[in-house]
């Protein structure tokens, strides 16, 4: 299924001549395959789509991803591959032999390969991406599936994450989880170089992955569930967070027929330790750093500053957001489901500061952060562990972006959707985190996506540059479009309206036309 649409005839006002390239976009697109349907909206089938701009033209074209749970799926016209949310037993006429055979296979999973989170870059090659062990190239022009990458045959980890992060020279540095299989369970941190494209396309960019350290769990059969995670010049940051995987509730949940999902769970009552890897030498800062628990799945940005290392992330006081997401509830109206689900926490920007050089000879209970546009603390205790606190940037926003040149450095700004006790996005918001001053952007009825900042060519201050993001509205009579705003104003400049529906999606990135 394809959908190629030129949009510019449709375009209000003008696009930015210098912006040149390919916003592309990743998320679940469809639910239901013949009589059976999807219990949660991450479970969805993976629908790639994507606007390429060009001397003021906007192109839309979108694709699903033909992994091999799509082509199961459809060719036995009902799902039949596990995902998230969503439980299922291929064949219910099995025998008990069958059947027994099936558990024992099931104990350790062998995950569905609907890569519906985002889009990431290994070398020049580009893959649809979710949290398992396999990932799909993608060609990110005509977006058609090239093939499977099982992350296993190059690297001993069961799950990846699927927010890289990628430095100065191209190299992309990500984690995963080794929980099975693969002798002591642990959290792999790994890269793989910018030159790993196989340039006669047959072999893939992993097989170039280069590990740079494993961490022990915590919990030996309580790994910490992770997104995301923290990268500055020299470190890579892990917050082992108190949001759990029950190993043994996930090699049991296909013959208790339970969802994955539920394998998930947040020990309110544990701390959260947070992991320091300098990334030349692959070795651990000795210094235990910890906090209170809480749950957090997406990373703003990190930096060092004076010795100090300072990151942002967002977080949550439980792990209610999942729920939020089952399609039950989003099928809800609106202020029924914030009427209904206003306990659920908040998403709450919030920055960490961990002094790098402590000085054992201070008394207890000090507060060893000197940095002082911060009101985040990191005391001592008595057995030389640092207790951290952090600093509230911001409440309500998710989906947070920034100006990529700015990864890894200090920066002042930061992007992201507004949202409420609902789980969708009702505003576009900018975060100036020098004055915690924000301004929106904001049209009725409408839902926008996770904005992409795109620099201007000949851009000086951070914030030189538009934003992009894809916006949809439940409101038959408004078709969908695209928004550019200008970064530093926060107005709308430009808006291109699409011509057929189109679908709320999670995570993408903008590849720049270098043919100019």
């Amino acid at each position: 299924i394809q959908r190629d649409i030129l949009i510019n005839k449709k375009v209000k006002s003008s696009i930015p001549p210098w912006l040149r390239g390919t916003l592309l976009r990743n998320g679940p697109g469809l639910f239901s395959v013949g009589n059976t349907s999807y219990k949660h909206w991450f479970d969805g089938m993976a629908l790639i789509h994507s606007f390429t701009f060009k001397d003021g033209d906007v192109f839309y074209r979108s694709k699903f991803l033909n992994s091999e749970t799509y082509k199961k799926n459809i060719a036995a016209n009902r799902i039949i591959v596990s995902e998230f949310g969503t439980m299922v037993h291929p064949d219910p006429c099995k025998n008990i032999f069958s059947k027994a055979f099936s558990y024992f296979m099931n104990a350790i999973p062998d995950f569905t390969d609907n890569n519906l989170i985002n889009i990431i870059r290994y070398g020049e090659d580009y893959y649809a991406s979710s949290e398992v062990n396999y990932i799909n190239q993608i060609d990110p022009l005509t977006l058609e599936t090239l093939g499977r990458t099982n992350y296993r045959n190059h690297i001993a980890i069961n799950l990846a994450t699927a927010h890289p992060h990628y430095d100065e020279e191209g190299t992309t540095y990500n984690m995963g989880t080794a929980i099975m299989n693969f002798g002591r369970p642990k959290y792999v941190i790994f890269k793989v170089p910018s030159n790993a494209t196989d340039k006669e396309k047959k072999k893939p960019a992993l097989r170039k992955v280069e590990l740079i350290c494993s961490i022990p769990f915590h919990s030996t059969l309580y790994p910490s569930y992770f997104h995301s995670f923290g990268m500055t010049e020299n470190y890579i940051i892990f917050v082992e967070q108190a949001f759990k995987l029950d190993i043994l509730k996930l090699a049991t949940a296909y013959f208790r027929d339970v969802n994955w999902g539920s394998c998930l769970k947040f020990d309110k009552d544990d701390i959260t330790l947070i992991h320091l890897v300098n990334k030349k030498t692959g070795k651990t800062v000795s210094t235990k750093y910890y906090a209170d628990a809480f749950v957090v799945f997406h990373h703003i940005n990190a930096y060092e500053e004076d010795g100090h290392v300072v990151f942002d992330l967002i977080t949550y006081q439980d792990s209610n957001l999942y729920d939020m997401f089952y399609i039950h509830n989003m099928k809800q109206d609106v202020d029924k489901f914030i009427e209904t689900n206003n306990e659920f926490s908040r998403p709450t920007c919030q920055r960490f500061v961990l002094p790098l050089n402590i000085d054992k000879e201070a008394p207890p209970d000090t507060n060893l952060v000197k940095l002082q546009d911060t009101t985040a603390t990191a005391v001592l205790k008595q057995d030389g562990s640092i207790y951290c606190t952090p600093d509230t940037i911001f409440e309500g926003l998710e989906l947070p972006g920034i100006n990529y040149k700015f990864n890894s450095k200090k920066y002042r700004y930061f992007y992201g959707t507004r949202v409420d006790w609902s789980p969708y996005p009702s505003k576009i918001a900018k975060v100036d985190i020098a004055t915690r001053t924000h301004q929106v952007w904001i049209e009725e009825e409408c839902y926008p996506s996770e904005p992409v900042f795109v620099a201007s060519p000949d851009a000086v201050e951070e914030d030189e540059g538009v934003i992009l993001s894809s916006v949809v509205s439940f409101n038959p009579q408004k078709p969908p479009f695209l928004v550019v705003l200008d970064a530093k104003s926060f107005k709308e400049i430009a808006r291109a309206t699409i011509d057929t529906a189109i679908h709320m999606d999670l995570h993408g990135l903008f590849i720049h036309d270098k043919s100019t």
